[in-house]
């Protein structure tokens, strides 16, 4: 099945029900009306010869019926990152796949102060075309049995092209990623499974649907036939605290950065009606797992996923929770772990790089066959992060393999000095540690943080009895403002030029 079958399928068993509380609107659209929009917009966007589309919209319901119209149209969404630089991302999309069309919004483009790029379609021209006989069309369509709407919508073989989504990008150029939709047809069947989610579920939605956890998201409400309350900004973490008490959210999937901003604009019993509190896409560290534990009383559980694997790999679950771990194996997934330079598999306890194998492996990066040959042998997705799976069957992530430095002959990992540093730092700082050039050792290690409001000897001193002196951060920059992806990541290039600058000016 097809997602855009699958949603047919929920919208048209929930009927009134809501489906999108939009706050950035403040309108509800219930399953109905998801579905006679989606099926308007789909002959709109019919009409475009290309058959790959791009779309820059915020979280919201616009973007939801944007994504589902384009696949009912036998077209393919390409997501674009307007979190950053996002006429650049524009431009590098159009050229990367080939096509011109961008379904956009001109208020996006006015708030991010972004000038328009050839192709743009904007939602407010299309909004302004919509006909009276337009609109009844779609609405007599929406009434007719499921087997009719089918008929009038593309359907075809699972493992079709889904989505493109780009890669971070956060350690080189971003990647086109391929997922079909038996990749997120898995998720969508799993994860409701170790969860037990329902239709009576209610999900916070404020990541991005150019990320794959945000995308992913949206998909798996929209199949349970869960409602949804979204936001289009992460960082409004004030309103969102607000929604998740006002509209009784039950679900709320998020990055570190944003759970840090919900622990601290939160007061006790704003999140009573909360089941499951689950982080991706960085390391949760024990500061924030335990405000949530001691303000809240709940447990924030902590998975593992990438962009390739349509997201998650593994999680923790409140039955089997293993705090620092990345929780284990979903279903009908394998992961190994692997020797860095020689390939071997490696018992348990053993770190080493994480290989994924399973129905959410991507199809491969779009027109790169070079390093889709590169990252997957024999079906295996080489994720280029460092792990191991422990006795009892979980997996630790230990950090991107990129994130291991090499000093005097030693490989350091990046990652544990930041687990070490953390523990002699006040809870409430935002910090990350990174490695610069150093004309006499090769690499140099330094921290960025948010204050300066910090006694450094003491710290560098205590951090000794753990540490190698070679791993122990040589300076410590304060960057009021460390630079974040639009998922939450810590953008660690930006980052790290920004130590460079601040060492040169030093000199």
């Amino acid at each position: 099945m097809h997602l855009q079958e699958k949603f047919l399928h929920t919208a048209k068993e929930s009927g009134k029900k809501v489906a999108v509380i939009d706050k950035t609107l403040n309108k509800e659209y219930t399953y109905d009306q998801l579905l006679i929009a989606c099926l308007l917009f789909k002959n709109i966007i019919k009409k475009y010869p290309e058959k790959y589309i791009g779309i820059m919209i915020p979280t919201s319901a616009a973007a939801f019926i944007a994504i589902i119209a384009t696949l009912m149209a036998d077209k393919i969404p390409v997501m674009i990152n307007y979190a950053t630089l996002a006429s650049h991302n524009c431009l590098y999309a159009q050229y990367k796949i080939g096509f011109s069309s961008i379904l956009t919004s001109r208020k996006l483009l006015e708030k991010l102060d972004q000038k328009p790029v050839d192709g743009m379609i904007f939602l407010e021209d299309i909004k302004s075309s919509i006909s009276l006989p337009m609109k009844l069309k779609a609405l007599f369509l929406s009434k007719i049995p499921i087997s009719s709407i089918k008929k009038k919508i593309y359907h075809g073989n699972d493992d079709e092209t889904a989505v493109i989504i780009f890669t971070s990008g956060s350690e080189k150029e971003p990647k086109a990623v391929q997922l079909s939709h038996a990749n997120i047809m898995h998720q969508l069947v799993t994860f409701p499974k170790i969860f037990q989610i329902t239709s009576e579920d209610v999900f916070l939605q404020n990541l991005p649907v150019f990320h794959i956890f945000g995308f992913t998201l949206f998909w798996l409400a929209l199949s349970a036939g869960s409602s949804m309350v979204t936001h289009a900004n992460p960082l409004e973490y004030k309103n969102i605290v607000n929604s998740i008490k006002k509209y009784g959210a039950t679900i709320v999937f998020g990055t570190p950065t944003f759970f840090y901003g919900y622990l601290k604009q939160s007061e006790p019993g704003d999140f009573k009606t909360i089941r499951y509190l689950i982080a991706g896409a960085d390391k949760v560290n024990k500061h924030l797992r335990e405000g949530f534990k001691t303000k809240h009383n709940i447990d924030l559980l902590e998975g593992y996923g990438t962009t390739e694997t349509s997201p998650v790999v593994s999680s923790n679950t409140p039955e089997e929770n293993k705090p620092g771990s990345v929780g284990k194996i979903i279903n009908d997934m394998q992961v190994k772990i692997v020797h860095c330079e020689t390939g071997e598999e490696l018992p348990a306890s053993k770190m080493g790089e994480i290989l994924v194998k399973g129905p959410s492996v991507m199809k491969g990066y779009y027109d790169d066959m070079e390093e889709t040959t590169l990252r997957m042998k024999n079906g295996w997705y080489e994720t280029g992060d460092m792990g191991l799976i422990d006795e009892d069957g979980f997996l630790w992530h230990k950090g991107r393999l990129k994130r291991f430095v090499k000093i005097g002959g030693e490989m350091i990992s990046l990652v544990k000095v930041e687990e070490v540093l953390e523990k002699h730092l006040p809870d409430d700082i935002l910090f990350c540690v990174v490695d610069v050039p150093d004309e006499r050792k090769g690499s140099e290690i330094v921290a960025a943080l948010t204050t300066k409001e910090v006694d450094f000897k003491r710290i560098k001193k205590e951090m000794q009895s753990e540490l190698p002196s070679i791993a122990i951060p040589k300076e410590f920059y304060v960057i009021e403002d460390i630079p974040t992806m639009g998922s939450g990541k810590v953008d660690f290039l930006r980052v790290e030029k920004l130590c460079r600058n601040i060492r040169k000016e030093k000199k």
